[in-house]
C-alpha cells in the first residue's frame, strides 16, 4: 500500500529553486534522473547522514579552528576554546586520529594560567611551576623569571628556573637554567617567596649572515642586537634564549642564512643538516 504523502506550496525568491536542485544533485537525491527538491527537504527534516555533508567544515577550516582553539587555550580563554572543539568534533568530518586529539584536549583539565602567570610577572613574584612533559615526566619549577612568546604556531612560557637536573646531556650549557614550556602542559601554579630575576633569562649572542635576497627580505626580529649591510652580506646579532627556535628559522632559510658564531650553536646546525643528509641517504664529508 502506497504511503501517503503530504503536500505543501514554497513561495521562495527567483532562483531559488535552481540552487535547491543544485544541492540535491550534490547530494545525489534523485527524483528519476531529475534532482528532487521535495526529496532534499526530506532529507532535511529526517536529518539523514548525506544532509551532515552540507555542514561539512573543510580541511582549511578544520586547521584554521584547531589553530584558533589551542591559542585560545594558551590565552585563558578556555570556555570559547571549547566552543570551537566541539564545533570542530561535531562538524569536522575528522579522521580518528585527530578526532581523539580533539577530545582529549576538550577533556583535558584546563585553567586560565595565562592570566594568573601575567600577574605573577607584572608583580615580580615567584612562583612554583608544576609541569607534565612530552615523556609523560611530571616536573617542577621554581621559577624566578618568566615571559610569555609565539613560536611559530602558538604560545610558550620561557622561564628561568633554579632546577637543572632534568637536563641530562646540555648542548648549551650556558642556558641550562633556561626552559620553555608549553600553556596547556602545566598543571598547577603557586607563589612562593624569595627574589625575582630581573635581568631575564640567560641567552647567547648569536652572529647571523644573510646572503642575496634575505639581505632585503629580513625582518627584523624583538631580540636583535644590531643588524647592518656589510658588503653583500647582511650581518644580524641576535639575543638567543633558546637555540632551538632560531636553527628551525635558519634551516627554513636554506643557504640564504649561515650562523657564523658561536660554535656551538653552528655545530648543532651542521649535526641536524647531517642528520637530514642521512634520512635521505646523501653521503656528507665530516
Amino acid at each position: 500500500m502506497p504511503r501517503k504523502k503530504e503536500t505543501i506550496t514554497l513561495s521562495i525568491p527567483t532562483g531559488i529553486r535552481e540552487q535547491l536542485e543544485e544541492i540535491a544533485c550534490r547530494l545525489g537525491i534523485f527524483w528519476g534522473k531529475s534532482p528532487s527538491v521535495s526529496g532534499l527537504l526530506v532529507a532535511i527534516a529526517q536529518q539523514q547522514p548525506e544532509i551532515k555533508k552540507l555542514f561539512t567544515l573543510t580541511p582549511d577550516q578544520v586547521a584554521a579552528l584547531q589553530q584558533a582553539a589551542k591559542i585560545l587555550i594558551d590565552m585563558g580563554y578556555i570556555g570559547e576554546a571549547h566552543t570551537l572543539l566541539n564545533l570542530l568534533l561535531e562538524q569536522g568530518n575528522l579522521e580518528t586520529p585527530l578526532q581523539q586529539a580533539l577530545t582529549g584536549l576538550l577533556n583535558q583539565p584546563s585553567e586560565a594560567w595565562r592570566s594568573q602567570i601575567e600577574q605573577f610577572r607584572r608583580n615580580y613574584q615567584p612562583f612554583q611551576l608544576l609541569y607534565g612533559n612530552a615523556q609523560g615526566e611530571n616536573l617542577a619549577f621554581t621559577v624566578r623569571y618568566a615571559e610569555i612568546s609565539f613560536e611559530e604556531k602558538r604560545y610558550y612560557l620561557n622561564i628561568w628556573c633554579e632546577e637543572t637536573q632534568d637536563i641530562r646531556n646540555p648542548d648549551f650549557p650556558e642556558l641550562l637554567h633556561n626552559r620553555c614550556l608549553r600553556l596547556d602542559r602545566i598543571n598547577r601554579v603557586e607563589p612562593i617567596n624569595g627574589h625575582w630575576r630581573h635581568e631575564g633569562l640567560d641567552f647567547l649572542k648569536v652572529y647571523l649572515h644573510f646572503f642575496r635576497g634575505m639581505v632585503k627580505a629580513y625582518e627584523p626580529r624583538p631580540n636583535d642586537i644590531s643588524d647592518e649591510v656589510i658588503g653583500d652580506v647582511r650581518q644580524v646579532v641576535r639575543r638567543v634564549p633558546n637555540p632551538f627556535w632560531l636553527i628551525r628559522e635558519v634551516l627554513r632559510y636554506g643557504e640564504d642564512c649561515v650562523v657564523v658564531s658561536p660554535e656551538n650553536v653552528r655545530s648543532q646546525v651542521r649535526e641536524n643538516l647531517k642528520t637530514l643528509c642521512q634520512r635521505y641517504d646523501l653521503k656528507v664529508d665530516s
